[in-house]
């Protein structure tokens, strides 16, 4: 049997996530949503249910891969989800819970939200990100509510806690792990702190975030690379770089 296009496996797949119990909508997401994909590209997919969901009737479509409990992934807006191989294609499928999105939705239009860690995520992830999915992602079957704009509110809230959060990790950097010559401390610190402020400078831009992969580029600020890439172990280079990574994103402001 040939293998089905890339278009037939999208449109089979959608139709049996659409008809688990509970599923309200499913909706592709990542590179693939934007035409940003190259051939080797994961499919991410996103099924909305109402209610209770049961992973067990995903596990039951008899799919390679492993799916989590519901709150398998930290029990947050980001809730769980399936790692799976289907007709050959890396696919990623992502619970959400119709209540919460609408909860985050109407948080977000009034500027407000919260910080949740997430596995892959430096900075962790805000709430608003479930939200920024609706805005960008393509829905397959059934209806989403959709942002009509990036909210003022969130513009005016999101960027100064993000660059206040960035500045405080590099502040504590200086003062306890630079002085020290801790290098992976302080190394670390920059990288959660550059991922802090990228998320400044996008939501001040009132540009929408669904991951941390192209988060420093899209910021402009992949010059921390020259910064990381030159650490030393001694307590002098360490404080001078968490200095430069200072100016860096206070050129930015």
């Amino acid at each position: 049997m040939p293998a089905r296009s890339d278009t037939g496996f999208l449109a089979a797949t959608a139709d049996r996530l659409a008809a688990l119990p509970t599923v309200r909508a499913v909706a592709l997401g990542g590179s693939r949503a934007q035409g940003t994909h190259t051939p080797s590209s994961d499919w991410d997919l996103a099924l909305y249910y109402r209610g209770a969901f049961d992973p067990g009737d995903l596990r039951a479509l008899g799919w390679e891969g492993e799916v989590s409990e519901v709150g398998g992934w930290g029990g947050g807006v980001f809730n769980g989800g399936a790692w799976l191989t289907i007709e050959g294609r890396r696919v990623d499928v992502h619970y959400r819970d119709l209540d919460v999105v609408e909860h985050e939705l109407a948080e977000a239009e009034a500027g407000r939200f919260r910080v949740e860690p997430l596995l892959f995520h430096l900075a962790g992830i805000p709430t608003y990100l479930i939200v920024a999915e609706l805005a960008v992602n393509q829905v397959l079957r059934g209806s989403l509510p959709r942002p009509a704009r990036y909210p003022d509110a969130l513009r005016r809230s999101a960027p100064p806690r993000w660059s206040g959060a960035a500045r405080a990790t590099l502040g504590y950097a200086r003062a306890h792990h630079a002085p020290h010559g801790r290098l992976t401390e302080v190394a670390g610190a920059l990288a959660v702190a550059a991922a802090q402020f990228a998320h400044a400078v996008l939501a001040a831009r009132g540009a929408w975030v669904t991951n941390e992969k192209r988060l420093l580029e899209r910021a402009g600020l992949r010059a921390m690379d020259t910064i990381t890439g030159a650490l030393r172990p001694e307590p002098h280079s360490l404080v001078g770089a968490v200095e430069q990574a200072e100016e860096l994103l206070g050129a930015h402001t």
